[in-house]
């Protein structure tokens, strides 16, 4: 008993020292000495992210695809001017909508106001032109927040591949075979890894 007392009291100041050592080589290491492995700044696909999410094409010029800017302008600028012209429609046909249902009801102050092209409309007719306007503003609205969405997402996925291996020595390729052994013929499938000696 007293032999095993004495095993593990000498395995208990063991691994106390061991600790103790480890811990004292820990804080011995200077952080001046230590070499930088990586000095060059990494491409951050959140920044291209954010970028674009605060205003359309800063994530593409972020992740340098300056030919992208024309699609993603095109793509914002479409809805906006459909937005536009639209809200300028629904706004006329509205009006001319109430000045038509005023007519109606006597009042006549309002029909000289109304725009030449809807004068000759019904009301029914320029409700239903009123309504459709509305809609296609109302989908403008929508579609420019795909195009802002589909911005921002193309940012991230840009910004995450732009540091993806696509060198000639990553390769896969099927060539035919012949196994004489077994008389048989097949495919072979190929893996070419990137070599990882240094040139």
């Amino acid at each position: 008993m007293p032999c095993k007392l004495a095993l593990a009291s000498m395995r208990l100041i063991f691994i106390s020292l061991l600790l103790i050592l480890i811990q004292h080589n820990s804080w011995g290491q200077d952080s001046a000495n230590v070499k930088k492995l990586d000095t060059l700044p990494r491409h951050n696909p959140r920044l291209a992210t954010k970028y674009s999410a605060f205003f359309p094409g800063l994530g593409q010029i972020y992740n340098k695809q300056y030919w992208k800017l024309p699609i993603v302008y095109g793509v914002i600028a479409i809805p906006v001017a459909t937005y536009f012209y639209n809200d300028d429609l629904y706004n006329k046909t509205k009006f001319a909508y109430t000045a038509r249902f005023k007519e109606q009801n006597g009042d006549k102050s309002d029909v000289d106001k109304i725009d030449p092209v809807l004068k000759n409309l019904s009301l029914g007719s320029l409700q239903s032109y009123r309504n459709g306007f509305r809609k296609d503003r109302d989908y403008s609205i929508l579609w420019f927040i795909l195009g802002w969405g589909l911005n921002v997402v193309d940012a991230t996925i840009s910004g995450h591949l732009k540091e993806f291996d696509v060198s000639s020595n990553l390769a896969i390729s099927i060539k035919p075979m012949v196994q004489p052994q077994l008389r048989q013929g097949g495919l072979s499938l190929q893996l070419h890894f990137k070599n990882s000696q240094g040139k």
